[in-house]
């Protein structure tokens, strides 16, 4: 785990500068601010302790952030602990907790750490003039700007223009500090979100959720819990919350100003309107557009210093059965430089290929065979029919003499719910059924690793844009999706035009108001019906709607259901962030997938290895979100600008399929693994913590678990955000640790009086 925190308070000196109580001066002498010393937690404490995710160290010492390398004097950037002032000691003790592992990137009046294994690369500070300090900038990530590009968007973001700190490829946070002005910049996709709680007559901010909830010792949000489960595409149902109550997350494409612990949510891109239509953009400079955005975001990373895992694993040497990376898989390193998955699908190969063949940037480290990077693919022996399309056009990519080719295969020990222990994550999600599964593959990649994640949803065109193209007059450019759709159903080619005609026209004419309002009513009438199986014409009818159930609704209690029709209900009331159905919900769905994106990096992370996901990024998806939408909703509209992405770096053969619409998870080997599983779900739901929480009926789950072992037809990714859920839940009130230090404090941990217990019925 890797993330930055700070504060901003009233006062300019309240309690930011002050020696933690019983520690000497000496203890307080370091090096330039990392205090005393590298200590026995390190980075250990605060995002590996225990396994956990995040840490459990809680005493003096441990890490960085301890002093500010003068010997003698205060022990700078600590948080006020104003919140426990009658604590014993606390007359003679400066009140301030600073977090477990933490680098001191600016100390007062408002200090910044960045916590966890950063490379030293990833954290970029500059100031604009060595007379005036307190105008600086830090930018923690993967960014390709040069200092000088830094330097001009830190002037820009002084006078007030935040965009420009958003505009170089890579994938990044950005905080400015003008005088007592503090601004972080969130990203438009929202894999780096930015969170907020007050805190002592301020505000503290982090870009992980748990260590604010630590902070606070916030207790659940139950009601977020259950609107995940219910509505995880729907920002309205969600809002601003977190799954800890008092902590809130600012939008994609926000940021955070801080004026003296003041705050202020304002954001950096326009926003279309519904009585003007938008420009028409020319559908061959938008491609052009996209192709450098994505050239640029992969150069970013090649262009980065290389870096070797810290300690390699002992080899025990040849192991019948076998190979060199299944040997490094099962040690779980990386091997030093970059490499890119390799699954067949359009957006992998792409990524692939590109960074195998820019000039200038060398990938993997060069060895007698000549290979420049590493190309990893999977294949699931357990259930080895569907893919086999996929594993040729893999194998015919690989062809590639600049592309080393490894190919990961693994059986029942891999599938879905083989392996459900793991770290503690920021938030639940539903990788973490397959985090084992997706680990293994990852281990036997680079330290720098690509990943195709991000392409379908930025890319792609949510059936919902076809209510905007009638919004817009352009209903002859609807004649392609509808006939595709179409030729998908043979059975049904008479009613399958005029049913997706009839349901964008109707989203076209139905208010966000209206829509939302109906979506309440929805979940307020009865149970929830999950959709088990659908054919593409059911998936965008059910898509053509401002809001939807997620496949776990129909297993939640009528007073989640009802909860979460509430907040429905209030949203209607509110203005939306765009009142154009399609791109409400394409949005919606790209900060959904991103969200999920973010826990799986954090549920399959390997020591020393970074994930990329260009797709992601803040140039890339603004680029795409230039595609006009007539090209969007076409068939085959990614493939085609992938081709031409990999046209213009000089590659132009490409196997047969390459591009086809890739296949859905595979629902086979989701079953085996349920089926393997069984006895240890059944287990875990047999005193549920959610159950506990009022969000389900324990027998209910129970019953469909062994529905789903049995073949019946039941909503396996609403089975698997349960059961995620639940493992999530289980880890966090084992959990014993915490991510802030400070003697005279106490142990501060999120939720510290457990679950919390049944609610009364709503009335």
């Amino acid at each position: 785990m890797r993330w930055l925190v700070g504060w901003s308070s009233i006062a300019a000196s309240f309690g930011t500068a002050g020696r933690v109580a019983g520690q000497s001066p000496a203890q307080g002498s370091g090096q330039g601010g990392y205090g005393s010393g590298y200590g026995s937690a390190s980075y250990g404490s605060a995002s590996y302790g225990n396994g956990s995710g995040y840490g459990n160290g809680d005493g003096p010492g441990h890490g960085y952030g301890h002093g500010d390398g003068r010997g003698d004097g205060p022990l700078r950037g600590g948080l006020a602990d104003a919140d426990h002032p009658d604590e014993p000691g606390a007359a003679d003790a400066d009140r301030t907790v600073v977090p477990v592992g933490a680098q001191l990137l600016w100390g007062d009046p408002d200090p910044l750490w960045a916590v966890g294994d950063w490379r030293p690369d990833e954290i970029r500070t500059l100031t604009a003039d060595p007379a005036d300090p307190f105008t600086r900038l830090a930018v923690l990530g993967c960014c390709g700007a040069t200092d000088e590009e830094l330097r001009r968007a830190l002037y820009a973001a002084r006078g007030g223009a935040l965009r420009h700190l958003t505009q170089w490829p890579g994938s990044y946070t950005a905080v400015v500090q003008a005088g007592r002005r503090i601004t972080v910049v969130g990203d438009l996709a929202g894999a780096r979100p930015v969170f907020y709680t007050p805190w002592a007559s301020g505000t503290a901010y982090a870009t992980a959720a748990l260590p604010l909830a630590d902070l606070i010792e916030a207790q659940l949000d139950i009601g977020h819990l259950a609107a995940l489960l219910a509505c995880p595409d729907s920002p309205e149902a969600l809002g601003d919350g977190t799954p800890y109550v008092g902590v809130r997350r600012i939008p994609p494409g926000h940021a955070l100003i801080l004026r003296e612990g003041s705050r202020e949510i304002t954001g950096y891109e326009p926003v279309a309107s519904l009585a003007v239509a938008a420009p028409t953009a020319d559908p061959e400079r938008a491609v052009e557009g996209v192709r450098e955005a994505l050239v640029d975001a992969v150069r970013a990373r090649l262009t980065a210093p290389r870096h070797a895992p810290d300690t390699l694993p002992h080899d025990p040497g040849p192991v019948p059965g076998m190979g060199p990376a299944d040997r490094r898989a099962a040690r779980g390193a990386p091997v030093p430089g970059v490499g890119a998955d390799l699954s067949g699908g359009s957006a992998s190969a792409t990524l692939a290929l590109l960074a195998a063949g820019l000039p200038g940037a060398p990938g993997t480290v060069v060895r007698q065979s000549g290979e420049r990077l590493l190309a990893v693919t999977f294949n699931d022996l357990a259930t080895p029919r569907g893919r086999e399309a996929e594993l040729e056009r893999a194998h015919a990519i690989a062809a590639n003499p600049r592309l080393h080719h490894v190919v990961v295969a693994a059986a029942e020990e891999a599938l879905p719910y083989a392996d459900l222990d793991g770290p503690l994550t920021d938030e639940p999600g539903p990788s973490l059924i397959s985090a084992a599964r997706e680990r293994r593959r990852l281990a036997a990649g680079s330290a720098d690793h690509f990943t195709g994640h991000g392409a379908r949803q930025v890319l792609d065109a949510h059936p919902a844009r076809l209510a905007d193209l009638l919004l817009d007059r352009r209903r002859r450019h609807l004649l392609r999706p509808v006939a595709a759709l179409t030729r998908s159903a043979p059975g049904e080619s008479l009613l399958v035009p005029f049913s997706i005609y009839s349901a964008a026209r109707r989203l076209a004419r139905t208010p966000y108001r209206a829509g939302m309002e109906a979506a309440a009513a929805r979940l307020r009438e009865g149970p929830v019906t999950g959709a088990t199986s659908s054919s593409p014409v059911d998936a965008s009818l059910a898509a053509l709607t401002w809001s939807r159930p997620g496949p776990a609704a129909a297993w939640l209690t009528g007073e989640a259901l009802a909860e979460v029709s509430i907040r429905l209900h209030n949203a209607a009331a509110r203005p939306p962030l765009s009142l154009r159905p399609g791109e409400a919900r394409a949005r919606a769905v790209l900060a959904r997938h991103a969200a999920d994106h973010r826990v799986f990096e954090q549920a399959v992370e390997v020591r020393s290895q970074r994930l990329h996901a260009p797709f992601l990024d803040n140039q890339v998806v603004r680029a795409a979100r230039a595609l006009p939408e007539s090209l969007r909703v076409q068939p085959g509209a990614r493939a085609a600008i992938l081709r031409s992405v990999l046209s213009s770096a000089g590659v132009r053969e490409l196997p047969p399929g390459w591009g086809a619409t890739a296949h859905a998870p595979n629902e086979s080997a989701t079953r085996l693994g349920l089926t393997a599983a069984l006895p240890a779900l059944l287990t875990l739901f047999a005193t549920p913590l959610l159950a506990d929480a009022g969000l389900i009926e324990a027998r209910v789950v129970r019953q469909a678990l062994l529905d789903a072992a049995d073949g019946r037809p039941v909503p396996l990714d609403g089975l698997a955000e349960l059961v995620s859920m639940e493992l999530w839940l289980g880890r966090l009130m084992a959990r014993r640790g915490t991510c802030w230090t400070g003697t005279s404090t106490p142990r501060r941990r999120a939720v510290p009086k457990g679950l919390p217990t049944r609610r009364p019925a709503l009335s």
